[in-house]
């Protein structure tokens, strides 16, 4: 099974930029998540300010570059895990969100963890 985790935050929020520490960490936390060979990526994401946007809105598709000047939720990173169940892939996401909580703070956010579906996935 598939699970895709995310972090949302608040981009108004004044906790500053991300601490070394939490890289460190976030490094240390892949290597041993490939190692148990449950990662199958991760990243962290562009700012949402100068990210495209795609739009379908009054039955018409629109393509904004931005600048962007607003946004209440921003998505700053993703892990996508392959593991048995649900329950492993929230205590992937735990253990990842205790990271930030060690090492950043002041940090809010809220992980999300999605099951993935696709052709060759259970669903």
């Amino acid at each position: 099974m598939r699970f895709l985790s995310y972090i949302e935050s608040d981009p108004a929020q004044p906790w500053g930029p991300p601490p070394p520490e939490l890289f460190e960490a976030i490094g240390a936390f892949g290597v041993e998540a490939v190692a148990a060979g449950v990662v199958v990526d991760q990243g962290g994401l562009a700012a949402i300010e100068t990210s495209p946007h795609i739009r379908i809105s009054g039955g018409k598709l629109t393509i904004t570059d931005g600048p962007f000047t607003e946004a209440k939720e921003v998505i700053g990173g993703y892990g996508m895990y392959e593991v048995r169940s649900v329950e492993e892939a929230i205590e992937w996401s735990r253990r990842f969100m205790q990271i930030h909580l060690d090492t950043w703070p002041g940090f809010e956010g809220t992980s999300v963890v999605r099951q993935v579906f696709g052709p060759d996935m259970e669903g």
